[in-house]
């Protein structure tokens, strides 16, 4: 008799197994980020820009490549592999919650991997600090990868809808989230739409994290929206795979 835990734990591998036998495709999503380090940096103030700017580039990267994972679920649908894991006897929450749980690991590649070409150039991490941050940012690729599936199965045979709806919302909450630029001296409509971002709130509590200050409120908040995003994504993530 099968588990909730052990049907999760199949889906997890096997969703892990072709990020494990191409590593080259986690890298290939941070070559935007890179783009906008290497871009945007030289641009801000201050000898300790890199403190500021790279824990925002590590919430970029996990946003640009969880956002996107719905698009295998797509693939799947198209190609009738996705039906046939609905028949399994897998339960049908495990197919949601396993592939998003997959997606901690992509983060944490890419997060390791930033912060090792950002050190040669003066970006000094706080090691307690972004071990914290790495677990909020796991919670918040859960809530993310399991929006992006949802998001999927809700645009089964029309993936114009995937990608249109993926595209709109992504730069709004890049921008909104202060991640490039800050907004704290922003007009007063800006910095409010991004008091109703959450994404705002992870980032700053990721420089801070990585900065090696950890007891804060900003810290909690941060945390606190990516459970939240946690909580959304796997629930309407979980229906959505109820009624596929």
């Amino acid at each position: 008799m099968t588990t909730i835990v052990a049907d999760t734990m199949t889906v997890f591998a096997r969703e892990l197994r072709p990020v494990l036998r191409n590593p080259f495709s986690v890298i290939f999503t941070m070559v935007q980020p890179l783009f906008f380090l290497a871009l945007f940096a030289p641009l801000l103030p201050g000898d300790s820009s890199l403190q500021w700017f790279v824990p925002g580039i590590v919430v970029m990267s996990c946003l640009f490549g969880t956002s996107m994972t719905g698009s295998n679920l797509l693939y799947e649908m198209q190609t009738g592999a996705h039906e046939r894991m609905l028949v399994s006897p897998l339960r049908r929450p495990a197919l949601i919650i396993g592939r998003a749980l997959k997606e901690i690991v992509p983060m944490l590649a890419q997060t390791v991997l930033l912060v090792l070409v950002t050190m040669p150039f003066g970006f000094t991490p706080n090691v307690p600090g972004a071990a914290i941050g790495l677990v909020i940012m796991a919670i918040f690729c859960v809530g993310l990868g399991a929006l992006s599936y949802t998001l999927a199965l809700v645009s089964k045979d029309q993936e114009w809808m995937f990608w249109g709806v993926q595209q709109t919302l992504l730069f709004p909450l890049l921008l909104l989230a202060g991640m490039m630029l800050p907004i704290d001296n922003g007009p007063q409509w800006l910095q409010t739409m991004a008091r109703f971002n959450p994404l705002t709130y992870v980032v700053e509590a990721e420089r801070l994290l990585f900065n090696g200050t950890i007891a804060s409120g900003t810290v909690l908040a941060g945390l606190v929206a990516a459970v939240a995003v946690a909580v959304v994504g796997l629930f309407v993530g979980t229906r959505a795979m109820r009624r596929a």
